[in-house]
């Protein structure tokens, strides 16, 4: 018999312990509080883990075996205790300050919204985003185009990290704009720490969000998991400067795949910097833009000028390992090791799987067994 320690039947208590349970971006989980409601997926889903009821078919008895292991010591009131320490809020669908563009995620819209500051949408909205690892050109045009956006109401989002996203941030801020940083970890955890004097200065002004509660660490999956949501808030996504390889890049395509405009910043041909910006513009027919204004062109016309084949499509720029060993190794410790037991739980996996995953980790030497745990390889 599975106990949960609070109130199964609270709807916001349900769909807050579903984004702990489920590790997003989790097209079942988003299934079945669709079609169930929060509170009973979360009793379907304590009765399968007390042995009641039957799970159904193959997928959804991969999905449970990712989902009972973080059932174990879940009192979800313990996040919802730090959020309301930070004077924060936690936001759900439907509520009047939900922001309705997620919706176009479908099945894959977030579970809960963690919140800290004001409204995480303030009229229309663009995303900035590029490379942490930026030049001053790129850090320039970011922020000079986030002052031009600001300026003319739009509210611009991004990620908080270092690089383009920092400077999109300071430039709102710098003429009193509204401006939205998407966490990939928790709101407690202001991340990067580096950061986190300019993440505190945002949510005086719009709001800083995640979709997983406070405690959570940010993973690559994480950040490649909040990416759709970056996405999605924003009317159009502009990357300013991006290698040839990068998460702006991840950004960009799910903007495309939701009918969202998106914009690329030229920039010299000798950049590595701007390699991924200029690929998008080659390849996935992403417009050249070189100022606010031109942004806010592209926003005016909200994706009429792409058609079907002319969106980007996930390409695989980001990495070479399946979702799965994505998931395993994110959730490996940095330092010293676990077993396979606290490696899915952490990833949100069945066990089986996480094995499977280990295996091909350790053949690509990524991963190493010490004994009965496993370990990052150095």
């Amino acid at each position: 018999m599975v106990d949960l320690p609070f109130d199964v039947d609270d709807p916001r208590l349900a769909a807050a312990a579903w984004s702990r349970v489920a590790e997003p971006p989790d097209q079942h989980a988003g299934a079945l509080v669709d079609n169930l409601g929060a509170t009973e997926a979360l009793g379907w889903l304590t009765a399968v883990a007390a042995g009641r009821v039957d799970p159904g078919g193959e997928p959804w008895v991969r999905a449970v075996a990712g989902w009972v292991p973080r059932l174990e010591n879940l009192d979800i009131r313990r996040e919802l205790d730090t959020l309301d320490r930070l004077g924060g809020r936690l936001v759900l669908p439907g509520d009047p300050d939900w922001p309705t563009p997620l919706d176009d995620l479908g099945v894959e819209r977030p579970l809960a919204l963690w919140v800290r500051g004001g409204a995480i949408v303030q009229g229309r909205a663009v995303a900035l985003v590029g490379a942490r690892a930026c030049t001053s050109y790129g850090e320039h045009v970011a922020a000079d185009m986030a002052v031009g956006l600001a300026e003319a109401g739009t509210t611009v989002v991004s990620g908080g990290a270092y690089g383009i996203d920092a400077a999109a941030h300071r430039g709102t801020l710098g003429v009193d704009g509204v401006t939205t940083a998407v966490l990939a970890g928790g709101v407690d955890r202001l991340y990067p720490v580096g950061n986190t004097r300019l993440l505190e200065a945002v949510t005086t002004s719009g709001a800083v969000v995640s979709e997983v509660p406070p405690g959570s660490v940010p993973s690559r999956n994480r950040f490649l998991a909040r990416n759709r949501l970056i996405a999605a808030l924003g009317a159009a996504t502009v990357v300013v400067e991006a290698a040839w390889r990068s998460g702006a890049l991840s950004t960009a395509s799910r903007a495309a795949q939701l009918s969202r405009p998106v914009g690329a910043v030229p920039g010299p041909v000798t950049s590595m910097a701007s390699a991924g910006c200029h690929r998008l513009m080659r390849e996935q027919g992403a417009v050249c833009v070189t100022e606010a204004a031109e942004v806010l062109e592209l926003v005016g016309v909200a994706g009429e000028h792409l058609t079907d084949d002319d969106r980007p499509v996930p390409a695989g720029l980001l990495d070479d390992l399946d979702p799965a060993a994505r998931r395993v190794l994110d959730a490996l410790p940095l330092r010293g090791s676990a077993p396979v037991t606290n490696v899915a739980r952490a990833a949100g996996l069945p066990a089986t799987e996480v094995r499977a995953a280990l295996g091909h980790l350790e053949l690509a030497g990524r991963a190493r067994r010490t004994g009965s745990t496993w370990a990052r390889s150095r």
